[in-house]
């Protein structure tokens, strides 16, 4: 089979496509074709040496994908050879096929396709955990979504939306909040021409903002939590734009409100039954088109530099792919 591997730590350059044995299921394993790979973020890290997770060399990236059951190993009966389904499996998935425990897989609505599916996981199940889990999102409040054109904060848009809040999408061009526009937000934010701490509170009347969903870091987390409501809740969900941000913590006192870590990864493992909830729900809303689960391109292993060039300098709008 045709894998794409990191043999050493480096830039999306330094990945090559070579050829594998065909993986074996183990015990509770099943092994997948592979039809699509998602790429995210922390993709662009992992390779590098940069992300908490620090896979052995050589390793393959993505950590979605979708495709069809071709083997199951001793006491994998959840699921039977043929079945369609999407997984999760941190990395590992840009390749032809791959081996991963029955309890990372889904199986797949009939009307569901594996290029929506294979975008499923990481981003929406963040998202959702995040709000849901996290924030306690409530029908009316208002969400600013940071990076809001992105993968993970396009999914916080359209479930932020579905969920009955007033989105705020927040991103560094006109172009970007077009398209957020598109997936549900009700206003738009250009962070990059005007202050965003002045233009939240300005949206919601001098009142701040409820949640903050921030995947972005740097300056933009203290400019979101100074716009923070009363006892309004500031989500980190990762620091797509390099610096971890230390804002004062003389801010949270005076607003009452609070600062919540949100690490889906962990989650899934520590909480799996509330984890295959989320799942379920998510899978359902994109069978019945609730959620767009937009697909920006799709590229084959060979051009992956180039996907995760895209995600790196943070010009993606939606998701992107592999197709092995």
């Amino acid at each position: 089979m045709k894998a794409l591997l990191c043999r050493q730590l480096g830039p999306p350059a330094a990945l090559a496509v070579e050829d594998l044995p065909d993986p074996v299921p183990g015990p509770g394993e099943a092994v997948v074709d592979v039809h699509f790979a998602g790429l995210n973020f922390f993709d662009t890290l992992i390779i590098e040496g940069k992300y908490q997770v620090k896979p052995a060399l050589p390793f393959s990236p993505g950590g979605e994908f979708s495709g069809v059951v071709s083997a199951l190993g001793a006491g994998a009966n959840s699921l039977r050879v043929g079945e369609r389904v999407a997984g999760y499996s941190g990395y590992g998935a840009a390749r032809q096929r791959i081996a991963c425990p029955v309890s990372h897989l889904t199986a797949l609505p009939a009307n569901l396709s594996f290029e929506k599916a294979a975008g499923l996981c990481v981003t929406y199940g963040t998202a959702l955990h995040a709000l849901r889990q996290r924030a306690g999102l409530r029908k009316g409040e208002t969400l600013a979504v940071l990076g809001a054109a992105g993968g993970v904060g396009v999914a916080a848009v359209e479930i932020g939306a579905l969920l009955g809040a007033e989105v705020i999408a927040c991103a560094s061009s006109p172009e970007k909040l077009e398209f957020a526009r598109q997936m549900g937000a009700r206003h738009g934010v250009d962070y990059s021409a005007v202050s965003l701490k002045d233009e939240l509170k300005r949206l919601t009347n001098g009142n701040g903002v409820d949640v903050v969903f921030d995947p972005v870091g740097g300056d933009l987390t203290e400019a979101a939590l100074r716009a923070m409501a009363w006892k309004g809740r500031l989500l980190i969900i990762g620091f797509a734009a390099g610096p971890i941000p230390r804002p004062p913590l003389n801010l949270v006192l005076l607003k009452g409100c609070d600062i919540r870590g949100v690490f889906w990864g962990d989650f899934i493992r520590r909480e799996a039954a509330l984890h295959q909830g989320n799942l379920a729900e998510i899978f359902r809303w994109a069978a019945d088109g609730a959620l767009s689960a937009h697909v920006q391109a799709v590229f084959p292993l060979a051009q992956a530099a180039s996907a995760l060039g895209l995600l790196a300098s943070r010009k993606a709008q939606g998701k992107l792919l592999l197709r092995p």
